[in-house]
């Protein structure tokens, strides 16, 4: 091996930051794609229609609004829209366009892998935190940290909080800078996806600490009961509000704990799957359950007493979601940083390095070929984009339209319009068709390739391709 080959395995090849770039590089590959790829594409259009609302229509936070709302405002109660907002701030300076909100998503995920990073080896070893970073960017994240969702960047911005509240609690110094970055950082990330808080649990293993001071518990103990303030008035006052005066529910806030429980229970084996096939496939969960083992053997108190109470919290999460949990892969999400430092523990305890080099290759490798369809659109429904040129010959943007994409709420995005969603059925109802006709509705676009050829309506057919066809009421 020559000295530059050596220079470069010490210096680049076991530094994380090297690693997180080159990710962050591979996943820059058509990062400007709208937002049509196989999986949830449906929901980064639920994203993006709040981000140009607030552009195009209002830009007050407090209000997001919606496109698919029918004839009403649009505004209703949803997660705080701060990547939403974010994106609209990017517009400002450089015009609307979807993709923007990948690249933000991006760049802060690959910050939260960094703090990740940190905080394993500050409490468990370089190793440790080393592997378990790889899995992480090779996990679940490779894909949903580059779309326009607030999954990941919700949960990354969570750890850097988690981190700069551990500096505080350890009296590091720059006390106040860690305690306000603390505050910061956790409560945007909390507010944009509430299961992102479910690893604050973990401060609790600090409080345990009794060579912390009980001065500093009190005041990060306030601080963080402070920062809960607008997390929950968000969520429990503001968001019903929303829903009551302006009438329209989009945003799901969970349902009883048996009634979860009992759906997850009919739903198991999805549920069991995101751990084993969604987050990390098969090889990272085989080695998450040795991490586990050893744990246990070595009396690796730490590491356990994170997996109980970790897993403990997640678990009401689970449950408060039910069938909506089983049934939707990117809210195993929040738990994956847990999953990533139990298998960087187990890959660790492989004593062999050559042994220990093939589990990496191959965990990284599984995680991501399960994940390469993602970098490309969704084929059949690639002429929806242009629905929003068809609709620019015909149509004022201020004209509402319904669409038989059910509760699909891409094509309303790509339409530039606002209106109805509809079923097969409904759009053949006439009762239906003439209420939304009363309440404003001017158009009818009847997706043909993606939801059935067999919508026939009686209304003026004014343009139609092998994809849609647009119906004047």
């Amino acid at each position: 091996m020559t000295l530059s080959e050596t220079v470069f395995k010490q210096r680049f090849l076991k530094d994380i930051r090297f690693w997180i770039v080159f990710f962050f590089v591979i996943r820059l590959f058509a990062i400007t794609n709208p937002p049509l790829e196989v999986a949830h594409n449906w929901r980064q259009t639920t994203v993006t229609m709040v981000a140009r609302n607030f552009y195009e229509v209002s830009p007050d936070i407090l209000y997001p609004r919606v496109d698919i709302a029918g004839e009403k405002s649009g505004i209703t109660g949803m997660e705080f829209p701060f990547l939403n907002y974010l994106i609209y701030l990017v517009s400002q300076v450089f015009g609307y366009t979807h993709w923007y909100g990948r690249l933000i998503n991006l760049v802060i995920s690959s910050l939260g892998i960094f703090y990740f990073f940190r905080l394993v080896k500050k409490y468990f070893d370089e190793n440790i935190a080393f592997y378990g970073s790889i899995v992480l960017l090779s996990s679940i994240w490779f894909a949903y940290s580059r779309k326009i969702m607030p999954d990941t960047f919700s949960m990354s911005l969570t750890l850097m909080g988690f981190y700069f509240g551990t500096n505080y609690l350890e009296g590091k110094s720059k006390q106040i800078v860690n305690l306000v970055l603390y505050f910061v950082l956790t409560l945007i990330g909390v507010i944009s996806k509430l299961p992102s808080g479910f690893i604050l649990v973990l401060f609790l293993l600090f409080f345990a600490d009794k060579e912390i001071s009980f001065k500093s518990k009190i005041i990060f103990a306030v601080t963080s009961a402070l920062m809960l303030v607008p997390i929950v008035y968000w969520y429990f006052a503001w968001v019903p509000y929303l829903v009551e005066r302006y009438g329209f529910w989009h945003f799901f806030m969970g349902k009883g704990f048996v009634e979860g429980f009992n759906e997850i229970c009919q739903h198991l084996n999805d549920t069991l799957a995101h751990f084993y096939d969604a987050a990390l496939k098969y090889i990272g969960f085989a080695m998450i359950v040795f991490g586990i083992y050893k744990s246990v053997v070595d009396k690796n108190k730490t590491l356990l007493y994170v997996l109980l109470f970790s897993f403990l919290t997640f678990l009401v999460i689970i449950f408060k979601s039910g069938f909506t949990f089983a049934h939707h892969t990117y809210y195993i999400i929040p738990f994956v940083p847990v999953m990533a430092l139990l298998c960087g523990y187990g890959i660790t305890m492989i004593v062999n390095q050559k042994a220990r080099l093939l589990i990496i290759v191959a965990i990284v490798l599984e995680g991501i070929l399960n994940q390469q369809h993602d970098f490309f659109l969704k084929d059949k429904e690639q002429a929806i984009l242009s629905l929003e040129s068809t609709m620019d010959k015909y149509s004022d943007r201020k004209d509402l339209v319904v669409i038989n994409s059910d509760e699909y709420p891409t094509p309303m995005y790509f339409s530039h319009h606002k209106g109805w969603l509809a079923s097969n059925s409904q759009m053949m109802d006439d009762a239906f068709m003439d209420d939304i006709k009363i309440k404003g509705c001017k158009f009818a676009i009847v997706l043909k390739r993606s939801f059935g050829t067999d919508v026939k309506l009686k209304y003026k057919i004014i343009f139609e391709n092998e994809s849609y066809t647009l119906y004047q009421l």
